[in-house]
């Protein structure tokens, strides 16, 4: 039995409070177990230099842990990114942008800020499902507003962790499994059941090409769940 008394299949909890924010476009709360994350969406009717005069947009995103959101408190990083949190912005810029076509979006630029409010593992994978359902109200917004012929959203993106924790697979994994694990691994997918990334690294020796599979197919359920969570 896990320590939260979940089967080895079975998801967190999941939260999902629409529109938390009034000046963003787009805004959510999601909880994940006891994983807190903040969203906000932002549209601005310009694109970086290497995007001008291309008739597509661009989506960017940022990625931080408040000071309270840990065990001891996280100093804030005012003038430089670490490494992990620029890896995990750049991981969910990468991540939203299937699910856009940056052509109907037009010259315009998609900003999402992930703010993790409390952490238990699974951060990047929660800011990633959240950060589509802010990205899918705000494109909403903007095709109204704007009068698109078609709004831009292709297709739902979703993200969740498997493991490998005592020898045994384990789906969307919480702090104290993250830490222990022997195998740990975020799966980001659309809807459709495409792989978009994965992030996959054995903790103390080499896994099996099964393990990986197992891992993969176990990830694939709980998206589906996710999805449906999604709306």
């Amino acid at each position: 039995m896990r320590n939260d008394r979940r089967k080895n299949n079975e998801l967190r909890k999941v939260t999902i409070t629409r529109g938390v924010l009034d000046f963003p476009m787009g805004s959510v709360m999601i909880e994940c177990g006891k994983t807190k994350v903040l969203v906000a969406v932002n549209i601005e009717n310009n694109v970086p230099s290497f995007k001008k005069n291309s008739g597509e947009g661009w989506l960017t995103a940022e990625y931080n842990m408040m000071p309270g959101s840990t065990d001891t408190r996280m100093n804030r990083e005012r003038f430089k990114v670490s490494g992990r949190t620029y890896e995990i912005q750049r991981l969910i810029g990468r991540s939203l942008r299937m699910a856009v076509d940056l052509k109907l979006l037009g010259e315009r630029t998609i900003t999402i800020d992930a703010d993790v409010i409390q952490a238990d593992g699974g951060t990047r994978t929660a800011s990633i499902t959240g950060a589509y359902i802010a990205l899918e109200e705000a494109l909403k917004k903007l095709t109204k507003k704007e009068g698109l012929k078609k709004n831009p959203l292709k297709e739902k993106v979703a993200a969740i962790s498997v493991g490998v924790v005592g020898g045994v697979p384990m789906l969307d994994l919480n702090y104290i499994e993250d830490s222990s694990a022997d195998v740990d691994m975020n799966v980001v997918m659309t809807e459709s059941g495409k792989i978009i990334e994965l992030q996959g690294t054995a903790e103390s020796q080499p896994f099996e090409r099964e393990t990986l599979n197992a891992l993969l197919d176990l990830a694939s359920e709980g998206l589906k769940d996710l999805f449906a969570i999604q709306g």
